[in-house]
């Protein structure tokens, strides 16, 4: 084989490499922003309940009533 053609060759291989490499950094990466994001969005479920939990409890069955000089 060419020497010419060997390093073509073996520089392709070696940028095959490298972007299998970076292939498997960004999957990780994307697999650990899906994670973060359900947590997230879990917490914000826990926090809407809670928050319309309490606006419940704070609200009276006098908030329904017309005022008196109706």
């Amino acid at each position: 084989m060419d020497s010419a053609l060997e390093k073509r060759l073996a520089d392709l291989e070696s940028r095959l490499a490298h972007h299998e490499r970076m292939a498997e950094e960004m999957s990780d990466v994307i697999f650990a922003q899906g994670q973060t994001i359900d947590r997230l969005t879990a917490q914000m479920r826990r926090m809407r309940d809670r928050m319309e939990a309490a606006e419940y409890a704070i609200a009276s069955p006098q908030d329904d009533r017309p005022p008196p000089h109706y």
